[in-house]
């Protein structure tokens, strides 16, 4: 395992996102259409969108590469999978608003990212947090490995419960 990135994340309206290829739009939509996660969004080509407990603040994030699907921490309250495709040989990790980001070199490839969440709760009922330390924590483990549909792996939030059930209700593009 390699630890690409570990420190504090700034965000706004419960968003962090990693970018693949090119700057993101801003519709927080086409990075769910189909899924049934609604807490890491990977359906658009460009970027993985990062749902939080949090509104605005600080939260904590590690980010790790494996050489093969890691065995599943089940410490973390959140857990969901999704795949995407890394073209450039680099991610891009970035917080809300921001015009430059965190630059995270990786081979280029099809990979599988877990997202991991912990008190995503809380973190949602105190809305803002106006100090230094994160409330809610996440890590992205990261691999390569062929696409495959996203999942919910594990579910203990009511927050994570109803993002969940919002990526439910968009449109598939099939449809």
């Amino acid at each position: 395992m390699i630890e690409l990135f570990a420190g504090i994340v700034q965000l706004q309206y419960g968003q962090a996102y990693v970018e693949l290829d090119g700057a993101f739009d801003g519709n927080m939509e086409n990075s769910f259409i189909g899924q049934s996660n609604g807490l890491c969004g990977a359906a658009a080509s460009e970027i993985l969108f990062l749902v939080t407990g949090l509104h605005t603040g600080p939260v904590g994030l590690t980010v790790n590469l494996f050489d093969a699907a890691p065995e599943l921490d089940q410490e973390w309250e959140e857990v969901v999978e999704v795949s995407f495709r890394a073209p450039r040989g680099e991610i891009t990790l970035m917080e809300w608003g921001a015009d430059q980001g965190v630059r995270i070199a990786v081979p280029s490839g099809e990979y599988r990212a877990r997202c991991y969440g912990v008190d995503m709760e809380e973190a949602n009922a105190l809305d803002t947090n106006i100090t230094e330390v994160p409330v809610d924590r996440y890590r992205l483990d990261l691999w390569l490995a062929p696409s495959a549909p996203d999942r919910v792996i594990k579910q203990t939030s009511e927050v994570a419960a109803y993002w969940h059930d919002w990526a439910g209700t968009l449109a598939s593009p099939e449809r």
